[in-house]
C-alpha cells in the first residue's frame, strides 16, 4: 500500500513525543503551522509553541533568543522562505551564535509544483552549506526522518532539514531503519557506477539501479542524507569501487550535493563524474513527479543518465 504520511508528519510525531517530558522542546512557525503538519503539536502543547505570522527572519530570531535561555528550538517554514528572507538570521543568529536551533525547511525543492520558481527551493542546500557551523540534511523517506530527528533532539548544534511536501514511498521499515548519524547509508553496493543521492531523489536512485541491474550494469547507491557534513569516506570508497560516480538532487546544479561530491571524488579519486539536477533555470510547471520526469530525475532518466556516464567513462 502506498506511504500517505509525509516527512514533515514524521518530524511531528517524533517532536510530540519528545515534548510529554522534555518542556524545552518548542516549536515555532511562520504561519505554516498546517503546511509543516505541525498543527497537533501547537494544540497538545500550546506553552511550548510560538506563532510569528509570515515572519521569517522574526522566527529564526526568536528561536535563537528562546534556544539562548536553554529551551530547544524547532522553527518550522518553507524552505524558499526560510533559507532566502532569514539567511542572515540563520548564519548570525543561529550558526555563529551556536544557538541550539532546528530549522525544519518544508516542502523543499519543487514540491509546490504550479506556484513555480517564488516557492521553489532550488538553492537552499547551497546557501545553508555555505554558513559555517551549520549542518544540512535531506532525510528519503518518514522513518529515516524520525531517526534524524531524534538523533538532532539529542545535540545542541544548528542544524536545516529540508523535506518535502508529499509522502515519499518508503525505502526503510520502523523495525529496519539503519541510521548512523552523518553517514550516508549503503543501500546497493556495484562495480560500474555509484550512485550518490540525496532527499527524494533517493528512491529513484533505488529503483534506477534496479533497471541497470536487469541491464547488466552494477550499481551502488548511496542515500546521503548528510549532505553537510557530507560522509566523505563513503562517497570515495563508493567511487573508488566503480568506474564512474553519478550524483542525484533536487537542486540546482551549483553548490549542492553534485558540487561536493565532485570535489572529494577530483581530490581523492578521480573518476568521470555527472551531477544530475534541476536546470539553472525557472523550472517548467506541473507536479513534482511531473517535474521529475521532464528533467530525468525519475528513475528511467537516473538509468538512462548512468549508461551516457558509462559509455563517456569507456571512451
Amino acid at each position: 500500500m502506498p506511504n500517505k504520511i509525509p516527512n514533515r508528519q514524521a518530524i511531528c510525531d517524533v517532536l510530540m513525543r519528545a515534548a510529554e517530558s522534555d518542556r524545552d522542546v518548542v516549536v515555532l512557525c511562520s504561519d505554516s503551522r498546517g503546511s509543516a503538519s505541525l498543527t497537533p503539536f501547537f494544540e497538545r502543547f500550546p506553552q511550548q509553541s510560538v506563532e510569528v505570522g509570515i515572519a521569517e527572519q522574526d522566527l529564526v530570531g526568536i528561536a535563537a533568543g528562546l534556544a539562548s535561555c536553554g529551551k530547544k528550538a524547532w522553527a518550522a517554514s518553507p524552505a524558499s522562505f526560510v533559507s532566502t528572507r532569514s539567511y542572515e538570521q540563520a548564519k548570525v543568529d543561529c550558526a555563529y551564535s551556536r544557538t541550539n536551533v532546528k530549522l525544519i525547511g518544508i516542502s523543499g525543492g519543487v514540491s509546490y509544483g504550479q506556484l513555480g520558481m517564488s516557492h521553489h527551493s532550488a538553492q537552499d542546500i547551497a546557501a545553508m552549506s555555505a554558513i559555517p557551523g551549520m549542518r544540512v540534511y535531506l532525510p528519503s523517506d518518514r522513518f529515516q526522518t524520525a531517526r534524524l530527528v531524534e538523533a538532532l533532539l539529542a545535540d545542541d548544534k544548528p542544524a536545516y532539514i529540508r523535506v518535502g511536501r508529499n509522502p515519499v514511498e518508503d525505502i526503510y521499515a520502523d523495525d529496519d531503519c539503519p541510521f548512523q548519524m552523518d553517514r550516508a547509508t549503503w543501500l546497493r553496493r556495484g562495480s560500474d557506477v555509484a550512485i550518490v543521492a540525496t532527499g527524494e531523489m533517493v528512491r529513484p536512485s533505488l529503483e534506477a539501479s534496479r533497471e541497470l541491474e536487469a541491464q547488466g550494469i552494477s550499481a551502488t547507491v548511496l542515500d546521503m542524507y548528510c549532505v553537510k557534513p557530507l560522509d566523505v569516506e563513503a562517497v570515495v570508497e563508493a567511487a573508488s569501487a566503480a568506474r564512474c560516480v553519478l550524483s542525484v538532487e533536487e537542486h540546482s546544479p551549483y553548490g549542492g550535493l553534485g558540487s561536493q561530491v565532485a570535489q572529494v571524488v577530483g581530490e581523492r579519486c578521480p573518476r568521470p563524474v555527472r551531477c544530475l539536477s534541476l536546470p539553472d533555470e525557472p523550472v517548467v510547471t506541473g507536479t513534482s513527479p511531473q517535474i521529475f520526469a521532464h528533467y530525468g530525475l525519475d528513475a528511467g532518466g537516473i538509468a538512462a543518465a548512468a549508461r551516457d556516464l558509462l559509455a563517456r567513462a569507456g571512451e
